[in-house]
This record gives structure tokens, C-alpha cells and sequence, in this order.
């Protein structure tokens, strides 16, 4: 009888980047997603930005419902920075259903599962890492953050954009944090998540998978986010990305 014990298991994180909203705040047209950044669709600079982790070996991109093959096709015509099993799949109506999809082709041996939002195309390798590194020393949900740096305050309720509102509250800020992604998570945990909390949010859906674990009653755990994982989200935001993208090419080759 042998007293070699088995190789441990290589990391295996994958990926879910869902990209079937629209984006309307960047205005009318084509999905966000799609938008060009630098002349490369922002979901392409996203996959990339996964694919370079080197922990990260398969990538599923959840498409339009009815887009699947023209992302296929998008992504197929970009070269990534290192060899990754790529899938496209049909999402659903509500980022929610579209993340459950996603994790219908989750492969059996990933041991960890990131969340990444597909208008976050310059999120560092090393925010990347930390987050699947907090995932596999045992925590069930880890999301990347960074210390809110305005004044936040509280209203009683949703009002309609330029209207007036009155304050219930300020909280303190040294205690919020802004949460990035992507976010991180032990597979079982999300899985859980999105089976026993389906429909959460009505007909929006849940637009946070780490919200979701935290009803379940599981810690959720913060890495240091990065200033460059923000969200593109309004014009403002494509010029700032353009920006990074620039000083990127000066300093490091990008």
C-alpha cells in the first residue's frame, strides 16, 4: 500500500461575466457592453482582464437571450493574454437569472466562482487574485471594496431624478465601504443562493450575488478594491476609462 498521498487538485476559478443588460445611462444604442473602449468592445477589455488571473481557467460570458452567437463571434475575433476555456450562453430578463444561467455551466472541479460585472474592464490582475485567494482560505462570499469617500445620505424613500427629497439620515462613512467586483465565492455557496432566493427583488431581480449569500446567514468577507475597477456606467466614465487605458500604454506596455 502506497504512502504517497494525491496531488492536491490545481486551482480551478471560474468566471461568470454577465453581459445582457443594456446600459441605458450611457444613452441610447447598442448594449454597454458592447460600447467601444479604445476601439475594443468594453466586454472584451472585462474578459481579458479576467483572463489574464492566472488561477482563471474558464471564462462563461452570459449573452443577450437572443446574442449568444454574435458575442461568440465578438470574442473569438480578440485574442486573450493566456489560454482559457471560453463559453457564451443565453442569459435571461434580470441580471439575477442571467447569473444563474451562468452557473447552470459552471464546470464540476471549479473550486471557486467570480462574479464580474462586464462594464468593469480594467480591474488589476492582482484585485483578481486576492479575491479567489480569500475564496480558497475558507470564506464563503468575498467581495473587493474601497472607503466611501463622500458624505452619504439616507432618504425615506426612491424619488425620481431632479426631484426634490427629504434626509432621514447621515450615515458614518468610515464605516461603508463602495463594493467592486469581481466578487468571489465557494461554489456551493452561490449555487445555495441562487436556488433558494430565486426571484429576489421582484421583477428587477438582484443586482448583488454577495447580498444574496448574506441572507442566507454567511459571513461575507472585504479584500482591498482598486481605484481602476470602477464601473462604466455615464459618458464621464468612458473618458476616465480612456484615460487609464492611456497611461496604461505609457507605463506598462498595455
Amino acid at each position: 500500500m502506497s504512502d504517497i498521498a494525491p496531488a492536491p487538485a490545481a486551482p480551478h476559478t471560474a468566471v461568470i461575466i454577465p453581459a445582457a443588460g443594456r446600459g441605458v445611462r450611457l444613452g441610447p444604442g447598442i448594449p454597454k457592453a458592447l460600447r467601444l473602449l479604445n476601439g475594443v468592445p468594453i466586454l472584451v477589455h472585462a474578459v481579458r482582464a479576467m483572463a489574464a488571473a492566472r488561477s482563471v481557467a474558464t471564462v462563461i460570458v452570459v449573452a443577450p437571450p437572443d446574442g449568444a452567437e454574435g458575442v461568440r463571434a465578438l470574442l473569438d475575433e480578440h485574442p486573450l493574454p493566456r489560454p482559457v476555456a471560453l463559453h457564451v450562453v443565453p442569459g435571461g430578463t434580470t441580471r439575477q437569472e442571467s447569473v444563474r444561467l451562468g452557473l447552470a455551466a459552471l464546470p464540476a472541479d471549479a473550486d471557486v466562482v467570480l462574479v464580474h460585472d462586464a462594464a468593469r474592464p480594467l480591474v488589476p490582475v492582482d484585485t483578481t487574485e486576492a479575491v479567489a485567494a480569500a475564496v480558497r482560505d475558507g470564506a464563503p462570499a468575498v467581495v473587493p471594496a474601497l472607503p466611501v469617500t463622500d458624505t452619504v445620505k439616507q432618504i425615506a424613500a426612491p424619488a425620481r431624478e431632479g426631484e426634490p427629497v427629504p434626509v432621514t439620515g447621515t450615515p458614518d462613512r468610515a464605516l461603508l465601504r463602495a463594493v467592486q467586483t469581481p466578487q468571489g465565492f465557494a461554489p456551493d455557496a452561490l449555487l445555495d443562493a441562487h436556488r433558494r432566493l430565486a426571484g429576489l427583488g421582484g421583477e428587477e431581480g438582484a443586482t448583488d450575488d454577495a447580498g444574496m449569500v448574506e441572507r442566507l446567514g454567511l459571513p461575507v468577507v472585504l479584500v482591498p478594491g482598486h481605484e481602476e475597477a470602477f464601473k462604466v456606467t455615464r459618458p464621464l466614465d468612458l473618458v476616465l476609462a480612456e484615460a487609464v487605458l492611456a497611461r496604461r500604454r505609457i507605463t506598462d506596455g498595455y
